[in-house]
């Protein structure tokens, strides 16, 4: 029975053989790939699509105040979930911001 410090070192040994033999096998295909993309004159975008991202949405940013409270002069937007100022008011209208 092989001990813990020979099996480790099989282990070591094995792992240099395999990283030698991917560095070899890697530049073969990677001559063949470049011979083939000369050849054909395969572009990136052949390869991969038109896009291989999609394009970012840009940022709403910030929004003029619709909505104004009188008492403490507190604005909302309008959007997202509203202040308890005027959350329960049936007619939002009397807190219409005009500037």
């Amino acid at each position: 029975m092989a001990t813990f410090k020979e099996l480790k070192a099989q282990m070591a040994e094995l792992e240099e053989q395999a990283a030698a033999a991917r560095s070899a096998e890697f530049e073969a295909v990677v001559a063949d790939i470049r011979a083939k993309v000369a050849e054909y004159g395969i572009t990136e975008r052949d390869i991969f699509g038109r896009g291989r991202r999609r394009p970012r949405r840009a940022a709403a940013g910030v929004l003029p105040p619709k909505y104004r409270d009188p008492k403490t002069g507190a604005t909302w937007s309008g959007r997202g979930r509203p202040p308890d100022w005027i959350k329960n008011a049936k007619n939002r209208d009397r807190f219409l911001f005009s500037p």
